[in-house]
C-alpha cells in the first residue's frame, strides 16, 4: 500500500465518522415532540431555572386567566417548563438563574408537547414583568409598564 492510498483512506473515514456523528446529534436535538403548529402563550411565575449544557429549561406555575396562580382538582399549582437553548447560548441573551430567581413574573410564548403534557419548547423572547407586579386579569407581561424583554425574536 502506497502513502497516498492510506492517506485517502484515512480521510475518507474522517468524513464518514463525522457524518454518523452528525446524524446523531441532529436526532437528539429534533424537535419532533413539539406541535410547532400550534404556540401557546403563558405567564407564570419561576420556580426554577435548570442550567443544562443542552437545554436549559424554566419551570413555573401558571397564572390563569382570572390573575391568580392556576390550580389543578387535587390542589397542586400547574407547573409547566419551557425548554432552551444551552446554558451558555441563553446566558448571551440574559436568561440565566438569577434573570429568572423564583419568584419573577413572565410571559413566554411556546410550541407545547404533541403529548399534551405540561411542556414545550420557547419560541421568540420572553416578556419579564416588573419584580413583584403581576398583569392585570387576562393579559400578559407584555401590558405591563416597565416590562422587559428578554432574549428572541418573535
Amino acid at each position: 500500500m502506497n502513502k497516498a492510498w492510506i492517506k485517502t483512506m484515512a480521510v475518507a473515514l474522517a468524513f464518514v465518522s463525522v457524518g454518523f456523528y452528525a446524524q446523531r446529534v441532529y436526532a437528539h436535538h429534533s424537535f419532533a415532540m413539539y406541535d410547532q403548529t400550534k404556540v401557546l402563550v403563558l405567564t407564570g411565575v419561576a420556580h426554577q431555572f435548570i442550567a443544562q449544557a443542552n437545554h436549559a429549561e424554566l419551570h413555573f406555575y401558571v397564572i390563569g386567566s382570572d390573575g391568580k396562580l392556576e390550580r389543578d382538582k387535587s390542589g397542586q399549582l400547574v407547573d409547566w417548563g419551557v425548554e432552551m437553548a444551552g446554558a451558555a447560548a441563553v446566558a448571551r441573551e440574559g436568561i440565566t438563574g438569577d434573570s429568572f430567581k423564583a419568584g419573577t413574573i413572565f410571559t413566554v410564548h411556546m410550541n407545547p408537547l404533541r403529548s399534551g403534557g405540561n411542556f414545550g419548547s420557547r419560541v421568540g423572547p420572553i416578556y419579564k414583568c416588573p419584580w413583584r407586579t403581576p398583569p392585570a386579569a387576562g393579559k400578559t407581561c407584555q401590558s405591563v409598564e416597565g416590562m422587559t424583554v428578554i432574549g428572541g425574536n418573535f
